[in-house]
């Protein structure tokens, strides 16, 4: 993998994975794209998810703070409450999906699957719920939901906001509790793949300077990211995601069809 490359996935990692349009999906497609089909590949994600994990834990840093100070309180509940049922789905279909972004089949399926649930979102009426209102149910359903989004082309970010305006958070709550639920389950999944490499006797090659370049520009990038989608989520201006999700969906279909892809 060249420097460039790495710059270039580190770029649709971080834009993408806070973004509701799927950073694993963007991924798969971008690597089929470059060629890049080697174990390489599956190292380089570690890194990646580790740049994006320092990037909203540096824009949360007062909520994380606030957790270490005093580790049980409600938003402690809640965060469990959702990371629970989504490590349950992640375990219980792990293989299977391996397959699946393995083989990159369903990609197009999968982007139109999270245009039309973010579709239904943003025509939900706001609500007025805050954390001080949210429910161990409210956290579990979005839990479920964040589970749905371990498919290669379904949005996290995108499933987590639906979920929460579809029990009726306001958009703030909603933006601020996505991220923050991100936090927990882009940790495990960077320790789970830390760990696999580490039994392959292949940690070492995480430390090149493509690498370090590629984790650099997925952390600025998705810095910068997640301060812009908190912005629109407040403001309620979600459809270009739609369309995009719809429009990109319906291409990779194309594509696969006619056997470009």
């Amino acid at each position: 993998m060249t420097t460039v490359q790495a710059a270039i996935l580190g770029l649709v990692q971080g834009v993408t994975e806070f973004l509701p349009v799927s950073s694993s999906g963007h991924l798969v497609l971008v690597q089929q794209f470059m060629g890049l089909k080697d174990r390489s590949v599956v190292s380089f994600d570690v890194l990646l998810h580790l740049g994006t994990l320092a990037a909203v834990m540096a824009v949360f840093g007062a909520d994380l703070w606030a957790l270490l100070k005093r580790p049980w309180q409600r938003l402690t509940v809640l965060l469990l409450a959702s990371f629970v049922p989504t490590a349950i789905i992640a375990l219980a279909l792990k293989d299977w999906i391996e397959e699946l972004f393995a083989s990159g089949k369903t990609l197009g399926i999968e982007f139109i699957i999270s245009g039309l649930v973010l579709w239904l979102a943003i025509r939900v009426k706001a609500g007025r719920k805050g954390l001080d209102r949210m429910t161990v149910g409210d956290g579990a359903v979005i839990g479920v939901l964040q589970g749905v989004a371990i498919l290669p082309a379904v949005s996290r970010s995108g499933m987590t906001i639906a979920g929460a305006l579809f029990r009726g958070l306001d958009r703030e709550t909603a933006a601020r509790y996505s991220f923050l639920a991100s936090i927990p389950v882009i940790a495990a999944a960077a320790a789970f793949d830390l760990l696999k490499l580490i039994k392959a006797h292949e940690a070492a090659q995480v430390v090149s300077a493509p690498y370090l370049v590629g984790t650099a520009v997925a952390a600025v990038s998705g810095f910068l990211a997640v301060r812009w989608m908190v912005r629109l989520i407040v403001r309620g201006a979600l459809t270009g995601f739609v369309y995009y999700l719809l429009g990109l969906g319906a291409l990779v279909i194309a594509l696969q069809v006619s056997g470009k892809l």
